[in-house]
């Protein structure tokens, strides 16, 4: 996922927009400072006490007039912007906030002659990154509502958060207004003006609900599933055909409503038989003291010594004739009715589960006869009462296809409590979420500017209909999942309960907050499905299902790599106490998930390994390691460019077609340099890298376990020999001799024949893998001994006025194609291409070849993807097992897979 950290909630705009200032102390030209009279005519709006407002006094560019992305710089504002929004129920408080990224990022020269090259700039529209941030998930029991009281003020979410410029300084804005749904947005407005001096301002109860189903089923992949005799099976939505459906949402009450549309739905029925019900009656008849607990009580019950079942009068036996099996029940409860028994003869656990059957049967079958009496399919089910509870779930579902002959199908929406408080945060008018785009209103300091402490990011012009995308991350609790963790000063994290490490805490504690199987969604820069998919919605990224046997596989080895990955990530950090405290909380938590995971692989969702290997990143991220391997990968990127010149001399005194022969197996061979792989590190010790590389190389020579080479051969050497590729994308993989001494000298081949080269890269570490902000300085390192890559690299714009030192004397080679550099939008050792970054996408529009090499993206996923243009797949198995699942073959087989456009 590409870090661009910004936070795209919009503000209103305030006074005081005349007069921004270029920090050296220029005035803005001419036709700037007249957008910005206009902007400050726009912006004198008398000051909202619901709404906050933009300080743009004393406001300055930070960069220079050729920045395409100026950050804007506010000194004097104060107003934060709403972070929060409840649902209040009669039995549960549903609350949503939102936190911001702690750190900026700027665009610099190479970006924005690589997006100029692209053609992301078009005149004075100009495109803009949306800053990120993330929306969390917390329940309390209502009657608990100090509780939730008191965690809204410790991390003073009403007032923006803990980092926020108010808190920070000490003011204390007035007239702070919250979004809010439910009843007890009413009934308990005067304790939370009483207790946090905010205001509630009631939203719509079915406004919210439908606005956070929409958005869900729209925005997050693998959101709706189905749950049927214990099985959860993931259903994908096609958000282009999702109206109409069946919203039943089971609160205190039910609530069934038809939605049609966005805005669009009216409510059909409902039942005042719901979770109240259950709650209420379950706690009168079993003591239980929460919810969760009457809940668990289930889970240990057996209903059929209380309920009377079609087994109970027919002897047993089925009624076959109308479909009914013995275990039916017949009539809840009804047993009671023969038996001289009181309420303390029965076990509360049978008492929990019989409850639970009669109401989720009873919700159940008036749900389908109102998508019945509509023509309704599909019936989507919400609300705090289901829970994850896998008995209710089959419960409902048992109901629905039951009467409906199998006809219609029960969903489950895996944030089902959260619907009503998802609502509510959307409908605050200035973040602009509903259709997941931000709509900029004026045209100088666009109210889609989106502030963070102090900052707005945003250009004079901004495209209308920027787009924003929601990720998933499970970098937080699942059920019963508690990690100790070092404790500072309270922070917003994505961690779902864990706090943020901090070199001022040296408590440890455990926190055992409410356990959701939900993830963090993250506001990230815009994310692209990538244009150049044959057909994304068949699109697969796994190579290998992680089935219960897989999974187990890939536990042991990440559990049995995990002590070698906490030593190198405090290692980069120093060694300090605090990296170490750090270090022991990461593998806890990532241990935690595992075995999580190891319980139920689908707690998570649609789990496979490229969301593994993430989650894992994540989670070092989420601990602050930013970079485990920097060590590392700096050490061997200085090894690999000390060789790299003697390399090119050696493949310049072949001919042609041994040169491309060399390239493919010098690739290959440079695959063995993977520095979270046992085997290279024991190969590491047997030599330099130049003598482990003609090493290795020998050994990849032909055949390949998959050999395509010489129809690669014949497409470069002869059917395009006089018109080659116009654009090459090369997906790059690990730092150091992989990237140096493998994929460069192919990018200069490519170049050589008159072909763009397009180099993308990881936006954020994962292991060893290099990344886009990396390779600028490796190429420019390499160009100083060679000058195909020089000029290719001044034409990409990755080489500017920074090339002090080059040697003078180099042959002036006729290039003048561009080598260029993007980002992936990833931070793993795999890629989805259902998500990828902007830069990415608008690189793709004009390639007609993609190499991808490595692991993790052509053997671990997208062995199996197909594109739109020739695609070439480069790999060494460097997994015993991997190489047997794939192949029935052997670890250090190759594969050169070449796939042209049909």
């Amino acid at each position: 996922m590409a870090a661009n950290n910004s936070d795209p909630i919009q503000d209103q705009l305030g006074e005081g927009g005349a007069g921004v200032k270029h920090e050296a102390g220029e005035e803005v030209g001419e036709e700037t400072s007249s957008s910005a009279a206009q902007a400050t005519a726009t912006t004198m709006l008398p000051r909202s006490s619901s709404r906050p407002q933009l300080d743009l006094s004393g406001a300055a560019i930070h960069g220079t007039l050729e920045d395409r992305n100026p950050t804007i710089l506010l000194p004097n504002q104060s107003d934060d912007i709403s972070h929060l929004a409840l649902d209040i129920g009669g039995s549960l408080i549903k609350l949503v906030y939102f936190s911001r990224h702690a750190e900026l990022s700027t665009e610099d020269k190479r970006k924005i002659s690589t997006k100029r090259r692209l053609g992301m700039f078009n005149g004075g529209r100009r495109s803009y990154p949306i800053l990120g941030g993330r929306l969390h998930f917390v329940k309390f029991e209502t009657e608990k509502l100090n509780e939730c009281l008191d965690f809204i003020s410790s991390k003073q979410l009403h007032r923006g958060g803990i980092d926020s410029p108010s808190w920070r300084s000490g003011a204390q804005p007035d007239d702070i207004v919250i979004k809010a749904t439910g009843g007890g947005a009413y009934k308990y407005a005067d304790v939370f003006k009483e207790r946090l001096g905010v205001s509630l301002e009631k939203e719509d109860e079915m406004d919210c609900l439908v606005a956070g189903a929409n958005f869900l089923l729209k925005a997050i992949r693998h959101e709706a599933f189905t749950h049927m005799d214990g099985q959860k099976q993931y259903v994908q939505i096609d958000r282009n055909d999702l109206f109409p459906f069946l919203l039943v949402n089971v609160g205190s009450g039910v609530s069934i409503i038809k939605v049609d549309g966005h805005g669009q739905f009216q409510r059909v029925s409902g039942t005042n038989v719901g979770g109240g019900t259950y709650w209420g009656l379950g706690r009168l008849m079993t003591k239980c003291k929460s919810f969760d607990e009457l809940l668990e009580l289930s889970q240990r019950g057996d209903n059929s010594t209380m309920d009377m079942l079609v087994g109970d009068i027919y002897g047993g036996l089925d009624y076959s004739k109308i479909g009914l099996s013995a275990s039916t029940i017949a009539s809840s409860f009804g047993k009671i009715i023969s038996e001289n028994k009181e309420l303390s003869d029965y076990r509360p656990e049978d008492i929990s589960l019989s409850l639970l059957r009669m109401i989720s049967y009873n919700i159940g079958q008036i749900s389908y006869l109102n998508a019945l009496r509509y023509g309704l399919k599909r019936i989507f089910f919400g609300g705090f009462f289901i829970r994850g509870h896998a008995y209710t779930m089959d419960t409902i579902s048992f109901a629905v296809h039951f009467w409906s002959k199998g006809e219609a199908q029960a969903m489950f929406l895996r944030h089902e409590g959260f619907l009503g408080a998802l609502g509510a945060f959307m409908s605050y008018e200035k973040h602009g979420l509903d259709d997941l785009r931000v709509h900029h209103l004026v045209e100088r300091f666009p109210m889609g500017a989106p502030y963070v402490g102090g900052k707005i990011h945003g250009p004079p012009l901004g495209d209308l209909n920027e787009k924003i995308s929601w990720m998933e991350k499970f970098v937080q609790k699942g059920t019963q999942i508690t990690a100790p963790v070092p404790m500072g000063v309270p922070a917003t994290t994505g961690m779902g309960g864990f706090e943020r490490p901090t070199s001022k805490g040296d408590i440890l504690r455990s926190d055992a907050s409410a356990a959701l199987n939900v993830g963090v969604l993250h506001l990230v820069p815009t994310l692209d499905v990538f244009p150049l998919l044959e057909d994304p919605k068949t699109y697969e990224p796994n190579t290998i299902d992680l089935d219960q046997d897989e999974f187990k596989y890939w536990f042991k080895i990440l559990s049995d790599h995990l002590p070698d990955l906490v030593d190198k990530a405090v290692a980069s950090e120093g060694g300090t106490d605090d990296a170490k405290r750090r270090g022991d909380a990461f593998a806890h938590a990532f241990s935690a998930h595992l075995a999580r995971l190891m319980e139920e692989p689908a707690a998570y969702g649609k789990f496979g390994l490229v969301n593994l290997l993430e989650l894992r990143e994540e989670c070092l991220r989420e601990f602050q390691f930013v970079d485990a391997y920097i060590s590392i990968k700096q050490r061997e990127n200085e090894a690999s460019l000390a060789v790299l010149q003697d390399l090119l001399m050696e493949l310049d005194s072949m001919n042609e077609e041994a040169r491309l022969l060399a390239l493919i197996e010098g690739v290959l061979a440079a695959n063995i340099f993977d520095w979270g792989s046992r085997a290279c590190v024991d190969l590491y010790h047997k030599g330099t890298i130049i003598e482990i590389y003609r090493m290795s190389r020998k050994k990849m020579q032909r055949p390949w376990r998959i050999d395509d080479f010489d129809m690669f051969k014949k497409i470069m050497l002869t059917d395009r020999k006089d018109q080659p590729y116009k654009r090459a994308l090369l997906f790059v993989d690990n730092s150091g001799a992989d990237v140096v001494l493998g994929m460069l000298p192919l990018a200069r081949e490519l170049l050589r024949h008159g072909t763009e080269v397009v180099l993308v890269a990881n936006s954020l570490p994962a292991l060893n893998d290099v990344t886009a902000n990396e390779l600028p300085e490796i190429i420019a390192e390499a160009s100083k001994h060679c000058g195909i890559l020089r000029k290719a690299a001044e034409a990409g714009g990755l080489i500017v006025d920074a090339m002090a030192g080059i040697q003078d004397d180099l042959k002036d080679e006729p290039v003048s194609v561009p080598l260029m550099v993007v980002e992936n939008g990833c931070g793993s050792p795999c890629i989805d291409f259902r998500q990828v970054s902007s830069e990415l996408a608008a690189a793709a529009k004009d390639a007609d070849l993609l190499i991808l090499e490595g692991m993790g993206r052509s053997l671990h996923t997208n062995l199996n993807a197909r594109f739109k243009c020739d695609a070439l797949k480069l790999a060494m198995v460097k997994n015993q097992r991997l190489a047997e699942k794939l192949f029935n073959g052997n670890i250090y087989d190759c594969i050169c897979k070449f796939e042209p456009v049909s």
